[in-house]
């Protein structure tokens, strides 16, 4: 078999990970457990990343990065304020709805990382980047239309973000699509008063 480098095995086996953990949820996601499914030796795992920790660090970061880019991609260039609100507020939940499995994976994987040491700094990240890429994007659709916060950018965005958590955790937990529908404008209501 040939060799194949660690810098061309790390996206595999983080593909891996994110497809067993999605599948069999975050306590089956074991170096031998992620090896298996790529078929690889588990020490293969150890070498690419060094701990389990990395790993999973490296799946949080995907799966984070690949959400966050389908809703910048929605960013309207051209549109209201409120427009834009609306328009990302539509774009994210539509991950939730497309890829309920990505926002489970990293629920269960922010709880994982609450009692793990190591991997505290990587939930410390995902909430982070989150929070600035919304915090980016309300400032910029404020820049971009003239419109004067009432608040400042990242008060707004965190409390869209605590309510959207929210929201997302019912649909994992207790779907009901008109519900859902009639929760997300009134939050975004809430966030527009607020700005």
């Amino acid at each position: 078999m040939a060799h194949v480098s660690a810098a061309e095995r790390r996206p595999q086996l983080i593909k891996a990970a994110i497809d067993l953990m999605t599948r069999e949820g975050v306590a089956a996601g074991s170096t031998r457990a992620i090896a298996a499914e790529l078929g690889v030796a588990q020490a293969t795992v150890h070498y690419t990343f060094g701990t389990k920790e990395d790993l999973y660090r490296a799946v949080i970061q995907q799966v984070t990065r690949g959400l966050i880019a389908q809703v910048e991609q929605a960013a309207p260039t051209d549109a209201s304020f409120e427009d834009t609100v609306v328009t990302l507020s539509e774009a994210l939940w539509r991950t939730v709805l497309d890829q309920p499995e990505a926002h489970q994976l990293l629920t269960e994987l922010s709880m994982f990382a609450l009692r793990t040491p190591p991997l505290k700094d990587a939930l410390h990240s995902h909430y982070s980047e989150v929070l600035a890429v919304t915090t980016k994007l309300i400032s910029e659709a404020a820049g971009r239309t003239g419109h004067q916060l009432a608040q400042p950018a990242e008060t707004i965005a965190r409390f869209f973000l605590a309510g959207f958590d929210g929201l997302t955790m019912q649909h994992l937990s207790l779907p009901d699509e008109e519900a859902e529908r009639a929760c997300l404008r009134a939050l975004v209501s809430a966030v527009l008063a607020m700005a």
